[in-house]
């Protein structure tokens, strides 16, 4: 059984532990509660104190990979081009939508009293001035203080300036964000080795104090979520298609391996299907054998569209409305952590990736143990939907690419569809 069911059991376990004292005397819920809360607290306080170094690492490792396949030839530079503008695509419908479920959805008067513990929220960016207070004067004091945003910036400055260098010096600084990257996900997994205790910690004082009431907020979303992903994988189609391509074609060629990544989870344990699904669109092998990979290691379109949906949630569950400068600084905070966080596994990637974008947007953090017990439930229409990414960008590059391609292997290249 793996990690993300057993946390899922988790929550299971603790809903009904509350549900069951909610219904008795208050005494023994207020005991209970007394008890589960620190533990919650502790580790979540346990799951934070990783962010910061594997923000860092992470962010430094991922521009490094960019600006190495950047240098590769054309026909790379066009599909890190085509990345870059999906997911930040994919990062602006997911808040427009977002925003406009949750506004639609009936919000209780106690649900921000019932997702976060907090006293005292830290501060959300608000105008132009706090966007541009994100430029750190100090960012030893940002970093001590926990603001993540300004070391973000410092950090793609120090990522960009590095991939200036000559080689020898970028891959002694990358052999080692590289490692403290891997320690850290070594410490995040014994973290959430547990995790299902944190979780039901975290969900039995909840459901204690609140009844059912917590329950519909996680339903309304996962559904939420859901449809998202569901919309994002339909206007990916529009990418593949276009004039000689059909719609039909390629539904048909993507369906075996939107079967794999259904059953699977997993991009990398779906990319011979997608090998196989391209050929069978008609892309070239060679455009195909290079793009392919290449999207399995930076790119995931779902990605940047969930770290904005959960943002839009749990602004919703405290009554807030994130301000368009604050969104305008997630949209690319998104983009590039995911660009800098696809090798890593499921659970740490999702703590480890929306720890920093709730702390950018000044939201409480209790939610996420919640909701990382329930991504078990989206994570099937995610990976699809990265998958059909994968395969619309490659039939996307085959057809505007096939020039670059052809200069690049000496080779004639039919175009794709």
């Amino acid at each position: 059984m793996n990690g993300g069911l057993l946390t899922l059991i988790g929550l299971g376990a603790g809903v009904a532990a509350g549900l069951a004292l909610s219904a008795g005397p208050p005494a023994a819920a207020e005991a209970a509660t007394a008890i589960c809360r620190p533990v919650g607290k502790l580790w979540l306080s346990a799951l934070q104190m990783t962010v910061l170094p594997l923000v860092v690492a992470t962010l430094i490792t991922g521009v490094a990979e960019v600006a190495d396949v950047a240098q590769t030839g054309r026909l790379a530079r066009r599909v890190l081009a085509w990345i870059v503008g999906l997911s930040s695509a994919a990062a602006v419908l997911a808040v427009v939508l977002a925003r406009a479920a949750f506004s639609a959805l009936p919000r209780g008067p106690d649900l921000a009293g019932i997702f976060s513990q907090a006293s005292q929220l830290p501060p959300q960016p608000t105008g132009m001035r706090d966007w541009l207070a994100s430029v750190p004067d100090n960012v030893v004091a940002a970093a001590a203080n926990g603001a993540i945003a300004p070391v973000v910036v410092f950090t793609l400055a120090f990522a960009l300036a590095l991939s200036q260098l000559e080689s020898v010096r970028r891959t002694a600084v990358t052999d080692v964000t590289r490692s403290v990257a891997a320690a850290m996900t070594v410490v995040i997994g014994w973290i959430l080795a547990a995790a299902p205790v944190g979780v039901f910690a975290l969900a039995l004082p909840l459901t204690a104090s609140s009844g059912g009431q917590a329950l519909g907020g996680l339903g309304s979303y996962v559904a939420v979520l859901i449809s998202v992903y569901l919309v994002i994988t339909a206007a990916v189609y529009l990418i593949a298609i276009g004039p000689g391509r059909s719609l039909r074609r390629f539904a048909a060629a993507a369906l075996p391996a939107q079967c794999v990544a259904a059953g699977t989870q997993s991009s990398l344990a779906s990319l011979p299907a997608m090998l196989e699904s391209a050929a069978r669109f008609g892309c070239p092998a060679g455009i195909a054998g290079l793009t392919l990979p290449l999207a399995v290691s930076l790119f995931r379109i779902t990605s940047p569209a969930q770290y904005l949906v959960v943002a839009e949630f749990i602004a919703w569950t405290q009554g807030i409305e994130l301000s368009w400068h604050t969104l305008a600084l997630l949209v690319p905070l998104a983009v590039v952590i995911s660009l800098g966080s696809v090798g890593l596994p499921g659970q740490a990637s999702f703590m480890g990736t929306h720890l920093p974008i709730m702390q950018a947007a000044g939201l409480p953090l209790e939610p996420l143990g919640l909701l990382l017990a329930v991504d078990v439930i989206p994570d099937v229409a995610a990976t699809v939907g990265n998958v059909t990414g994968d395969l619309a960008l490659t039939a996307r590059v085959a057809t505007s690419g096939t020039g670059e391609a052809a200069s690049e292997t000496g080779a004639t290249v039919p175009r794709c569809g």
